[in-house]
């Protein structure tokens, strides 16, 4: 991200370096590996995402 720092005050420029602090320090995980984890999440719980199995037709007030 590029900041704009021309005529930026000394409380606003410090507020950015601690907000940069804090990014700095998440924790960060590969690509492949978030999605690995993503995908193995949602091979296990596919069987209760009403999306895929279905809604019972008297579970649901609204059909």
């Amino acid at each position: 991200m590029i900041y704009n720092l021309t005529g930026a005050s000394t409380n606003a420029l410090q507020r950015l370096v601690e907000q940069l602090k804090l990014e700095a320090a998440v924790e960060r995980i590969k690509v492949s590996q978030a999605a690995a984890e993503l995908q193995q999440y949602c091979m296990q719980n596919a069987c209760k995402d009403a999306l895929l199995v279905g809604v019972p037709p008297r579970s649901c007030a609204l059909l």
